[in-house]
Formats: structure tokens, sequence, C-alpha cells
């Protein structure tokens, strides 16, 4: 990957030198991503060159915040640049899809031919192979294929090389390969990186603080690999703080072992974070730092960076001290056993920390609860799925992750240890990044409004947004007729959350400044944090660097990029899998709730596994259905029936492609009445749907 930028030193070379005249590439062009060299940097080649040119180094983060994190396979248009150096480099303006260059698929054998069917749901266009290509290859292998010549038949599928098996189509762990090699991510650590990691030696007490008497412990999912963060708390003993209360967090010293510009420092960087499947992490450090040296182990000394938060009795923090410490967690707890605990059923672990740790822990959890209820954050509701797979990694079950108040409490101090850092680091004026959360734009206050005109609603749409406002809106309807679908659209008004190094503050959470500090085993930003508080504070030479200030705007795109890639990566994973558990039960019949409306069709989440499937429009009946953006439904041309987002229905699932992770369900309930006192879909919508049933007739003319 690239080095970072340091002021006044001309880059240095990558590994590829892409030396040729810079007057035979267009400023700007489309390409295809073709190659992935050593150090991770992606490579392009233009589409229609004007002669045989070599790839081209992609530069890394170049325009991903916007145009989303290229990988092999995909095809780009680029602006194409001369460096100091001589060399030319490609910089992202735009994602323009799978490219015609190179497919993930699976391999299909018939008697008279060999195909490569593409993963992705959204291509509908296979390879042709030749009989000697094919030869060797064995029906359901996933392959990486590249595109080359047409079929023989004017109107047949492309011809197509394979130029890597990759895995088996009915290798349980499958989804996560795909979603590995679709995404682009990076996988494993380069020989440079795992002699770091080796090299790494465990803490000492020089320059740190020691913390290794406070009854700090972890708490975490049972399943937890890695440990960041540790929680302790006690009542304040200071006389003008009555009902005061003092809250520790601890978090694992990764900028000790990960040093700016090191190998371990680039390959972390250039994964921006962690990536979480059902079966498997691709984590952001090695297994010797992630599980090892910066995991806060019960019993086991650890380098910790260490927050004192001292809060009154209403949840007001009164004030805050950073140090550097060697701290060893009391113990290792996951989230079921401290709340079982409190609840009343302590087992062999809990019991010894019942009276000393965990009930001052809810006492303080208490008092910040008092100062979180007054911000007001928003309060969206949402069900994740816990997806647990069995030895043979299939997976054996799918349930709703508990909410528990657990959880909250360790959610709550992180916040405020996160605001701390960024309070600290704006006092010393010191840069770092922000995890910013922009309101909603005027646009989407517009659709909040159009759509609670539906229901009968006021939303006075000239008001500022706040946070307040939405739980209020969110409170009035819970538990009523249109609770789930007015969750649903305020959550859909919301923007999305990115890093950044300007601030604009944090709109979900009611927050002026807020930055991430407690994930740095996982999360770069994180590290970034930890390095500006070492430098504003004097707690070591291994702090923020120059180079890290010059590029902070850069890092906080591409991490931004990063991190969207991954949450792209986790989620076609978990409908892969959830596709293949559901289709030993095709023909079976769910509830489920519309959880989106498109021209094309309806989307439905399934209550019990919380997967969701699609019905096409042509399914729903022999009327025309227009799709009406305003009431977030699809009405009936000539009947005016409806089927309307956050409605429950019955579903029978028909299909189920554990390749590309989708589902083809067919609706089982009656849709809404329609309502002569409502209006008509407006005109401009018509023709935008697909005839519906037998009807066949085309979409009326736009006027």
């Amino acid at each position: 990957m690239a080095k970072p930028r340091v002021p006044g030193r001309r880059r240095a070379p990558p590994v590829r030198k892409s030396r040729f005249a810079a007057d035979i590439l267009p400023p700007v062009g489309v390409a295809d991503v073709v190659e992935r060299d050593p150090d991770g940097d992606l490579h392009v080649r233009l589409v229609k060159a004007a002669v045989d040119a070599p790839p081209v180094r992609l530069a890394p983060g170049s325009g991903e915040a916007a145009a989303g994190a290229p990988g092999l396979g995909d095809r780009v248009l680029v602006r194409f640049e001369r460096l100091e150096t001589g060399e030319v480099e490609a910089r992202l303006i735009k994602r323009l899809g799978q490219s015609a260059h190179r497919v993930l698929g699976v391999i299909r054998k018939s008697r008279h031919e060999v195909r490569v069917e593409p993963v992705d749901r959204r291509s509908k266009d296979s390879l042709l192979l030749t009989d000697r290509d094919g030869a060797d290859l064995r029906d359901g292998d996933l392959v990486l294929a590249q595109v080359g010549g047409t079929a023989d038949r004017p109107h047949g599928p492309r011809r197509g090389k394979v130029l890597e098996v990759v895995g088996r189509e009915d290798d349980p762990r499958a989804a996560s390969l795909v979603a590995i090699h679709t995404h682009g991510l990076p996988m494993g650590f380069s020989d440079a990186v795992d002699a770091e990691s080796l090299a790494a030696l465990p803490p000492t007490l020089k320059g740190r603080t020691d913390l290794r008497d406070l009854p700090l412990i972890t708490i975490d999912p049972q399943d937890a690999r890695d440990h960041d963060d540790a929680v302790h708390a006690h009542p304040d003993d200071d006389p003008v703080n009555p009902g005061g209360w003092v809250v520790w967090v601890a978090i694992a010293d990764v900028a000790a072992y990960v040093r700016p510009g090191s190998a371990l420092d680039r390959e972390a960087r250039d994964k921006g974070n962690s990536v979480y499947f059902p079966d498997r992490v691709e984590p952001m450090l090695p297994e010797r730092l992630s599980a090892g040296l910066c995991s806060l182990r019960q019993g086991e000394a650890r380098a910790c960076m260490a927050v004192r938060m001292v809060f009154d009795s209403q949840g007001r923090k009164r004030h805050h001290t950073f140090v550097r410490g060697l701290m060893r967690s009391a113990a290792k707890l996951s989230y079921e056993q401290a709340q079982a605990a409190i609840d009343g059923a302590p087992d062999d672990s809990t019991g010894p920390l019942l009276d000393g740790v965990l009930r001052p822990l809810w006492a303080a959890y208490a008092v910040l609860k008092i100062g979180r209820d007054r911000r007001s954050p928003l309060d969206i509701e949402s069900v994740e799925r816990r997806i647990l797979m069995n030895p043979d990694g299939e997976v054996a079950s799918i349930t709703p992750r508990q909410s528990l108040e657990a959880h909250k409490l360790i959610e709550e101090f992180m916040i405020q240890a996160n605001v701390s850092a960024a309070e600290t680091l704006e006092q010393r004026r010191t840069p770092l990044i922000y995890r910013v959360h922009d309101a909603p734009s005027a646009e989407k206050l517009q659709a909040l409004a159009d759509f609670l005109a539906t229901l009968a609603m006021p939303w006075n749409k000239g008001e500022p947004p706040r946070t307040d406002r939405f739980n209020g809106l969110l409170a009035q309807t819970r538990g009523g007729p249109h609770g789930e679908i007015v969750n649903e659209v305020v959550l859909r008004t919301q923007m999305q959350a990115i890093y950044s190094a300007e601030n604009i503050g944090h709109f979900g959470l009611n927050l002026d400044r807020y930055a991430h500090f407690t994930s740095p085993i996982r999360r770069y930003a994180d590290l970034i944090v930890h390095r500006a508080l070492i430098r504003a504070l004097g707690l070591g030479d291994d702090g923020l660097t120059d180079a890290d200030i010059g590029q902070m705007k850069e890092t906080a795109e591409h991490i931004t990029v990063t991190e969207r890639r991954a949450m792209a990566a986790e989620r076609d994973a978990v409908d892969r899998y959830v596709a293949a558990f559901l289709q030993e039960h095709v023909g079976a019949t769910f509830e489920g709730r519309i959880t989106g409306v498109t021209r094309f069709g309806l989307f439905v989440r399934l209550l019990e596994t919380g997967a969701d499937g699609l019905i096409p429009v042509s399914s729903l009946g022999d009327d025309y259905f227009i799709h009406d953006d305003q009431q977030h439904a699809l009405v009936g041309e000539r009947s005016g029936v409806r089927w309307r987002l956050g409605r429950s229905v019955s579903v029978r699932l028909r299909e189920a492609t554990p390749i590309t992770g989708g589902l083809l369900l067919e609706m089982l309930s009656e849709p809404e009445a329609a309502d002569k006192t409502d209006r008509k879909p407006r005109l401009a919508l018509r023709g935008r749907g697909r005839a519906g049933g037998r009807t066949g007739r085309p979409p009326p003319k736009r006027r």
C-alpha cells in the first residue's frame, strides 16, 4: 500500500513503476481493476487503451468516500495524474460496478458446455468457458474468471477464462470467502507484519501509572476473542460532590505496539478495521497482538490508555484525566453473566465480584443514565441477528440478539470515554479524527413530513431537526398500529455517520464533539486518537506524527470507505448464510414485515430469522401497481388496494439461493383495501413499475 505522505518529501515509487508516456492516457477514463500487488495496492488498466500499456497504480483512498471502495473485478472511472517522480497513478472518481474484466462465480457444467454463473445477484450475465479451460473444473467450484472475447452466437454469453479456484459452493464457509473476494477485502498479513508482531514484548511499568490493583473487569460477548476495554466504578469521596461517582475506562494501548510508519501501521491503515463474519474474523491486527498482547486478558499485565471520569449525582461530568497505565483485568465476563448476577443469579465468577465491583458499576450507570435521558439521543429500535455455527461450519440457529441493561451500561461508559478524548484533544488544539453524524437533510425531512401526513400525523418541517422531536414521535407511535413503520421511516431519515478531520458534531448521540477511542484493536480511527492523546499529553515518543497530521483528512475518508466496505461484506455473508439455513425450508410459511417498497416489488423481513426476501411486483395480482414514494406503498391503479411499508404479512418461501444470498417469497396475505378518501397516486410515478399479474398491459405514458 502507499507509504504515508510526509510534507516536503517526494513519494517513493510504488512496486510497479508506471513510467510510460503520460500522453498515451486520457485525463479521465474508464478502467478495470485488474490486480493487487504484494503491498496491497490495486492496479487498473484502461478499457480502451491506444496501446498495450501496463496497469497503473490506483492511489489508495482517492475518491472512495463518495465512490465506494473498489475491488478486483470492478470497473471504475479514474483520473490519471503524473507524479513528481514521473510515474502515472490513477485517482478514483466513481465506481461503475463489476467490470467486464473479472467475475467471481460458480462453475456450472452440463453435457455440452461449462459456464461461470456470477455470485452477484445483480448480475445476470454468465461466462462460457472453452472445453479445454473447463476440463479440470468441477461443478460447484467457486472461481475468479476473466472475460475474453465473445461467444460464437451473436447474442450468446461472453467467453471467459478461469484465473483461480477459490473454493467450493458446497463449503459451509463459502459465504465468507465470496464476501471477501467480492468486496476486495485485504486478507492475511505480510511477512514484515508477522515479523514485527512476533518481536513485540510484554509491557513493563516504565513510563506508566500502576493500575494493577484497580479491579477493572471486561464485559464482552460470550464468543469474544479480543478484549479492548475494561471498566470500574466507585463512589466519589470528595465532599463537594455528594452522590457522585468515579468511572474508569481502560483501553488496550495498541499504539505501544503499532508505531507510525511501521509495516503494522501501514497494513492496519489499509484494512481500516476488522471484519466480522459468522464463521471467522479478518482482523486489522495479527492474532499475536489482537488476541494476545493487546487483549486485556484476565490476570495478565497489559498496557492501557485509561481515563478517570468524575460525575455528579445528576450524571454531569465534572472533569476527567487520561493516564498511560499498566493494568491487570480482575475478571472476564460476558454480558449475560454480568446481567444474571445483577438480576439475582450470580455464578462462581460473578459471585465474589457482586458487591465490590458489579453493583457499583450499575449504581454509576444509574447516575449516567440520568444525564443520557436529559441529552435525549435518538431512540430508534433495531433488532440484530445472532448466527450460531456448528463445528462443521454450518448455521445451527439464527436468533435475535438480546438487548440487556449490561449492553447499555458498557455503551454509555464508552460514549463518555469517547467524548472525554475529543474534549481533551480540542482543549490541547491537537488534530484528531472525529466520528461525525450530520442532521437529516431538508429533502429527507420533507419526505418524512409527506409520509406522516398520510397517517394524519402532523410534523412541522420548518422546525430544525432535534433528537427529542424524533423521540417524541417514536414514543407516541410505539406499540400502536403504525409504530414499526414510523420507526423504519425515521431510521431512513437519518444520515450515515462518517469519520472526519472536521467536527460537525454527532446528531444521533446529540453530542457537540465525539471521537472513537475505545476499540483500537479493531478500528484504525481509535489508534489515531490514542496517538493524538499521547502527543497532546506528553505520554511518550510514539504519539501522532507530522505525517499522520498531514494525511488526516485522507485517512478519515479512507477509513470511512473501509468501514462501509466491511459492513457490506458482513451483510452479504450473513445473507448467504441465512439463505443456506433456509434452503431446507422452501415451501414453508413465515410471518414477516414489509421493510422495503420499490417499483419492482416488496422486501419482507422474516420475523423468525431476520432474513430479507423479495416478492416481485408481478406476483402481487392482476392489477398494475404504482410505487407511491410518499406513502411508501405499492398501490393498485385500478383497484386502489395497497401494500404499505411496515405492514405485517404472511409469506411462503419459494426459493433460497445460498451462493447469492437471495430469497424469493410469495405473498399469502391480502392487501389493504382501497380508501376512497385517499388521493390517487401521482402521475409522475406512473410507468416506473412493472405490469402486474395477468394483465401485462404496458404502463401509461408519462405526461
